[in-house]
């Protein structure tokens, strides 16, 4: 296995903390990359994949075990089933943006709102990624997977994936542990072949985003520097020179609650209405039918409210920052946690324990993070 000298998990990850390892590992192939985790698994030791590391807080004491690091890279471009349409198969490694980039310049439609998302291209399913109205979840057809429990590598498709809301069966939540412990090696992904002309951009979310009328139509490129500019405004776009941008991005989640929970907040908060899931087929007994099929109340749906609202409302400002320590919100986006330069993972964590409390005596809400935590509790 190609072993090298461990770095820093601090160098390795967009929060900038986190200790030495005891053990790492480079793999720039696929075959490297399944070797060396069966050879893990199989030694029963301590692991941990890094892709782009923006996910990922990292405590402060060295993690006793391997950290592999994947940088593999490739794009495939495939057929689709459908005419118009484009598919391509990008290794695990590949940077996100850069596929992003890539799919823009061959005018393909599907995921230039995600443009300036730090990370890699196999962590995407994992949180199901997205941002002003796509995510991964509406373009991903399936995906390569190796699984710990069997040492298999199969070719999953996305509907066994269990993507909902930056969430899916390989997501290791706070306070759990994933569904279904496996590594992404490759992505494949189904894309609308626009080209480079003007278009009509569905989905209010995206156009409200972008200050778009719904007959307007535009560019591929013209979404892709929009977007980054929006996120730049805000500090979601990595920059060594911007303190703001040291973060994994959104901390915590945007909450979904119920529609009567909901109810309970400040009219003022902003929420959006959650598609419910939906209800499968009734089997009524024949005994019990009597000529009329009764109507069952549609369940009203749960109702996401914005995290950020609920930070600034719980008396917790942008810039806002502990006394005596180098972690702080951002100065532009009250959802950032960042490092301002030296914070360690510690620091980093008492700020978010600070917001939880701070929102749950507020608002009776306990808002969740949505970095994987490791060697950190909050």
């Amino acid at each position: 296995m190609p072993e090298i000298e461990p770095r820093s998990l601090a160098e390795l990850t967009t929060l900038r903390a986190g200790a030495r390892p005891a053990r790492m590992i480079d793999v720039r192939t696929s075959d490297e990359l399944v070797e060396t985790l069966r050879e893990l698994w199989g030694a029963g030791e301590p692991w941990l994949v890094i892709g782009g590391g923006s996910n990922l807080l990292v405590g402060d004491e060295p993690f006793d075990g391997t950290v592999v690091v994947v940088r593999t890279t490739g794009i495939e471009r495939l057929p689709a089933p459908e005419a118009g349409r484009v598919r391509l198969r990008v290794q695990a490694g590949h940077s996100w943006d850069d596929l992003v980039e890539y799919a823009v310049a061959q005018g393909l439609s599907g995921i230039a709102a995600m443009s300036g998302i730090p990370g890699t291209t196999g962590a995407a399913p994992v949180q199901n990624i997205g941002a002003y109205g796509q995510e991964i979840v509406q373009t991903l057809v399936e995906v390569e997977l190796l699984d710990e429990s069997t040492g298999d590598v199969s070719v999953v498709p996305a509907s066994e994936l269990g993507l909902g809301f930056r969430t899916s069966v390989l997501k290791t939540h706070h306070g759990s542990v994933a569904a279904r412990s496996a590594v992404i090696m490759s992505v494949t992904l189904e894309l609308d072949d626009v080209g480079h002309g003007e278009f009509e951009v569905t989905g209010p979310q995206l156009r409200g985003a972008l200050g778009l009328d719904p007959e307007a139509r535009v560019t591929l490129r013209w979404i892709r520097e929009t977007v980054l500019a929006v996120r730049a405004s805000k500090g979601m776009v990595l920059d060594d020179a911007d303190n703001d941008t040291w973060s994994a991005g959104s901390f915590f989640q945007n909450a979904v609650v119920s529609a009567a929970f909901a109810r309970t907040l400040p009219a003022e908060c902003p929420r959006w209405p959650v598609a419910p899931d939906p209800v499968g087929d009734r089997v009524i007994p024949l005994e019990h039918y009597y000529g009329v099929d009764p109507v069952a109340a549609a369940p009203e749906p749960d109702v996401k409210v914005s995290a950020a609202w609920l930070i600034e409302h719980a008396g917790i400002g942008k810039g806002f920052a502990l006394p005596g320590s180098r972690a702080g919100l951002s100065t532009k986006h009250a959802l950032a946690l960042t490092n301002r330069g030296g914070a360690t993972a510690e620091q980093l964590a008492a700020l978010a324990r600070f917001i939880q409390q701070r929102v749950q005596a507020e608002f009776g809400l306990v808002l969740q993070p949505e970095p994987v935590l490791v060697g950190v509790e909050l």
